[in-house]
């Protein structure tokens, strides 16, 4: 979808400030900017507000590139789809969703629905070390695939909106049409096509994608459990591998 580039092209077109635009569509101006930053998805009467306001098509709003009259030819991530996100009605202020496990089968149908997405949990992110200006939301994850973060902690994804963004082994939450919400490192292929998704669990083998099972991507910047003593036991486990193995290469050194 092109309504991000579309909507800021359109309004300077008029020599609009976001208030103004804001105003004359009567939204709030914090909303204008997140629908122009791509982090939130208007209702569809708002879309036909903006497609009368600007006199276009409902279908050129959203599908063409009105600075240049043609379709987008990109796959990147960046135009597949607009996020829909939760701005609070008094700050303006966007407020982080959260997925818990029992919602993830629901998240897989009803991502793009901006009634689903509201119904779920939300709230401001308190923590100084997430930047203010970006889209974050929380996925509980379940079983063992990604230890020593246990089964039920929660990890805060920031959204990525351009999936050539995406950093060689480092953890992200993926949407995937297949295989519903998944977390683990991933590593882009030579060819381009897509990626491969590695556990932190070593007993769990690594799998491939293509980037057309990819519906959203997540950069995970942290992780929130209340489960400590699984935590704990995660850290003792580590260190009496670790332990091992240098008890084992000591021998070896002596022999």
């Amino acid at each position: 979808m092109l309504l991000s580039q579309n909507l800021r092209y359109l309004r300077k077109e008029r020599n609009l400030t976001q208030q103004e635009l804001a105003d004359r569509l009567g939204l709030k101006r914090g909303i204008i900017g997140a629908y122009e930053e791509g982090r939130a998805e208007p209702r569809i009467l708002t879309l036909q507000h903006m497609a009368v306001f600007f006199e276009v098509s409902l279908d050129s709003l959203l599908f063409v590139d009105l600075s240049t009259g043609k379709p987008p030819n990109d796959f990147s991530g960046s135009l597949l789809r607009i996020l829909p996100v939760i701005i609070d009605s008094d700050t303006g202020v966007e407020k982080a969703t959260l997925v818990p496990v029992k919602a993830t089968a629901g998240y897989l149908q009803g991502y793009g629905d901006m009634e689903y997405v509201e119904a779920l949990p939300s709230f401001a992110m308190p923590f100084p070390e997430l930047p203010k200006d970006r889209t974050y939301r929380l996925f509980q994850i379940g079983g063992d695939s990604m230890l020593p973060i246990p089964s039920g902690a929660y990890v805060v994804g920031e959204y990525v909106s351009d999936w050539n963004a995406i950093r060689f082994g480092e953890r992200y939450v993926l949407l995937t049409k297949s295989e519903g919400i998944v977390f683990k490192r991933v590593y882009a292929l030579p060819s381009g096509e897509g990626y491969e998704l590695v556990s932190e669990n070593q007993a769990y083998k690594p799998y491939r994608i293509g980037k057309e099972e990819i519906l959203e991507v997540w950069k995970i910047r942290g992780m929130i459990s209340f489960d400590l003593d699984a935590i704990g036991s995660a850290q003792v486990s580590d260190f009496r591998r670790i332990s091992d193995a240098l008890v084992r290469i000591e021998k070896r050194l002596s022999t």
